[in-house]
């Protein structure tokens, strides 16, 4: 399916002695750019966070904030790890012994120093299930959204593509009417700068330069391009369903490459043009690849 690499999704749930919540965006990228921001109790977590969200994205870069927050004290069960504490304790005189100005730990801090909450020592191993679960619900939501906002930018790649193609069309029939009309015009000012009987000459003359000015090459390489673009599309949006999927090779890099084909073989037709219908088609052939081109940078 195409997917835009701009993306949002936030998900949230109630564990044992809190709320886990989890924000997924992302913005366009050359390459998997991934950024986390964990909580300290889950960040052994990351590397497993890595992997799965690199199952379902292959381009942009993406920021993941995972936030643990606890319930209430009252509400909570907790003891004291007494030797935790001794040990929090000793390390605050020394401190303080040295530094004497610094303000004194609270008890929130103390309450949250690792260890010091008996409850809190095996936290990893009990929030490690219900983290990766909200990680693979925030995913669905946001390759959902990622395949929302791919499918508009395909319908307007295929919009432009139709656009064009359509005006190639009716410059079909033009082309060999400018280009008899300018080898006509060519070779009226040959025979004023040449002497009688140099016929073959001018014939020469005009035949070199209608080569020159020929475009069939052209119209056949852009109407190529465009069917190879509408290919591509076509073959990643038989692959849409409602959950996600697996990466799979990114065509934003392979449209992107088309796009440069495309205003390529747009600007060969420009420096051939022999007449104003052409000039005119070759810039708005032109805009309309400039804006696919903007757009194709956004899709993974």
């Amino acid at each position: 399916m195409i997917q835009s690499m701009t993306g949002y999704a936030f998900s949230t749930r109630d564990v044992e002695g809190g709320t886990l919540t989890l924000e997924l965006k992302s913005v366009n990228s050359r390459f998997l750019d991934l950024s986390f921001r964990i909580a300290d109790e889950l960040r052994l977590l990351e590397p497993h966070f890595r992997e799965l969200i690199g199952t379902f994205i292959a381009r942009g870069k993406v920021d993941c904030r995972v936030a643990y927050s606890l319930l209430p004290a009252a509400t909570v069960p907790a003891s004291v790890n007494q030797d935790a504490l001794q040990r929090l304790g000793e390390l605050c005189a020394a401190v303080r012994g040295a530094m004497p100005d610094l303000a004194p730990m609270r008890v929130s801090e103390a309450l949250n120093w690792p260890g010091v909450l008996a409850d809190k020592g095996d936290l990893f191993e009990r929030m490690r299930g219900a983290a990766l679960d909200l990680l693979r619900e925030a995913l669905a939501e946001f390759v959902a959204a990622r395949a929302r906002e791919g499918a508009k930018l395909s319908i307007m790649l295929r919009e432009r593509t139709g656009a064009i193609r359509s005006r190639l069309k009716t410059l079909e029939p033009i082309i060999p009417q400018a280009i008899a009309a300018y080898q006509e015009k060519l070779a009226a000012r040959l025979r004023e700068v040449l002497t009688a009987g140099e016929e073959e000459r001018i014939r020469q003359e005009i035949a070199v330069y209608g080569i020159k000015i020929d475009v069939a090459e052209e119209f056949s390489r852009l109407a190529a391009h465009l069917d190879e673009v509408d290919r591509i599309i076509g073959a990643a949006d038989g692959t849409r369903n409602g959950a996600p999927r697996a990466r799979t090779d990114p065509i934003g890099k392979r449209l992107d490459f088309l796009m440069q084909e495309l205003n390529r073989e747009a600007n060969t037709l420009g420096s051939k043009s022999v007449s104003r219908e052409v000039s005119e088609a070759v810039i708005d052939f032109k805009v309309m690849i400039e804006q696919m081109r903007e757009q194709v940078q956004n899709l993974e």
